[in-house]
């Protein structure tokens, strides 16, 4: 009898940022990955939230998570976020990463089941090669042109 291998443990990714951020990265990442639903956690710490109130829902947040494998994403390190994000992840095997961005938890999704350090790196990787200057080409006229259908190609 053929045994299926074991699926590949999946590190969870928990995004605590300023709302509405966190949810909204998270509304991003479950559009392009719906599948990862139960893999990607998201707490939206409001303005006025005390941070012992912050770090129970964070904590409550985690009850059901294994002590190992969490990829922690805040927006900005200093700032409660980030202050309570330390908090958890000091308690279990965890990393964190602040300054996350879209491509930066595209990539942490994307290889969710490497190793907790190479999730980190390549969720580096994706944040910081995902920000650039984009050149925008000055607009051109186009002049209206009258082909001989004989003559014209599609070039794709």
């Amino acid at each position: 009898m053929w045994a299926c291998p074991p699926k590949p443990m999946s590190n969870t990714i928990f995004i605590i940022a300023h709302a509405p951020l966190a949810n909204a990265l998270r509304d991003c990442a479950m559009h392009v990955y719906p599948e990862c639903a139960h893999e990607v956690i998201a707490l939206d710490v409001l303005p006025d939230m005390q941070p012992e109130e912050t770090l129970r829902l964070a904590n409550l947040a985690l009850q059901n998570v294994p002590q190992d494998g969490l990829l922690v994403l805040t927006d900005i390190f200093g700032a409660t976020p980030a202050n309570v994000a330390q908090k958890v992840v000091g308690s279990r095997r965890a990393k964190l990463i602040a300054g996350a961005n879209v491509p930066m938890l595209f990539r942490a999704v994307s290889y969710r089941h490497e190793s907790l350090d190479d999730l980190v790196a390549r969720a580096l990787a994706g944040g910081t090669q995902g920000v650039m200057q984009v050149a925008i080409a000055a607009p051109q006229i186009q002049t209206s042109r009258s082909y001989d259908h004989k003559n014209y190609h599609h070039q794709q």
